[in-house]
């Protein structure tokens, strides 16, 4: 299928493609105009502290929904059929913080202690920013957006702690004060950006060597311009080292029926 085709499929049938394995990228650009959340799957001991940890980090660690009861794998409240076992392009599955495999579903791996985070994620509010006529580069260059570990450190919370990951587009001065204004209406998928300019001030060596996803180009006269990113709950998730979990694969997402724009302020 055409990358035309597939950004005009609905989240249903997007997540049935994810199902059956026909699509296994990331989901930038795709369903417009519906919430695509970042995750965490965690042990129930664990999931008291990580509610918190959310709750003391919203613009990383913006929280969209959370499954009823451990065990729950189908989640009704974010979509028509949606089995968190299933309709992510990919998984990423850790071990005592450790990273430990990279996986297409979790079928093989599910249990019933699991309670499933649905955090915002910035792939949201990319749609307000093209509808306003501003271009986002991973997008235009058909890349994961790239995302970079930080100095900035979050607010601990229990067992859960560490700095704050971010994801970057290069914008014009004038487009990134635009940018700004129109994200500021959308705290629930991370808000406003936290820093922009010079990379070096929050502990980025490299620009041209993201930590997740893929380098986009820089043009002159742009601004790299960085928002909170939802890969942080891996940086916590490091820091606790609960004995398994689960998160996304950076760049992709549980696309759900909400809509964008019922998480805007206006």
């Amino acid at each position: 299928m055409s990358a035309q085709l597939k950004a005009k499929l609905s989240p249903y049938e997007l997540r049935q493609e994810i199902r059956q394995g026909v699509h296994q990228g990331n989901t930038s650009g795709l369903a417009a105009g519906y919430v695509q959340c970042n995750l965490a799957i965690l042990p129930a001991d664990y999931a008291n502290e990580f509610l918190r940890f959310c709750q003391l980090n919203p613009k990383p660690c913006p929280l969209i929904g959370i499954a009823d009861k451990p065990g729950d794998f189908m989640l009704p409240q974010v979509g028509q059929d949606v089995d968190i076992r299933t309709d992510v392009p990919a998984y990423e599955i850790f071990e005592h913080g450790e990273h430990k495999a990279r996986v297409n579903n979790l079928l093989d791996v599910w249990r019933d202690d699991l309670v499933t985070f649905m955090l915002g994620c910035s792939f949201s509010f990319e749609e307000p920013l093209l509808a306003d006529g501003l271009e986002i580069r991973n997008i235009t260059e058909n890349v994961n957006v790239p995302m970079y570990r930080t100095n900035i450190a979050c607010q601990p919370a229990g067992r859960f702690g560490g700095n704050m990951v971010v994801s970057m587009r290069p914008m014009k001065a004038a487009d990134a004060i635009r940018a700004i204004q129109i994200c500021s209406r959308f705290p629930a998928v991370h808000g406003a950006p936290v820093h922009l300019g010079d990379p070096a001030q929050i502990g980025i060596v490299d620009i041209n060597k993201p930590d997740f996803g893929d380098a986009v180009s820089i043009k002159e006269g742009e601004l790299p311009v960085f928002w909170a990113c939802g890969v942080t709950p891996q940086m916590a998730i490091r820091h606790a080292k609960p004995p398994f979990c689960i998160t996304h694969s950076p760049g992709c997402m549980l696309v759900t029926d909400l809509l964008n724009s019922r998480l805007s302020i206006l």
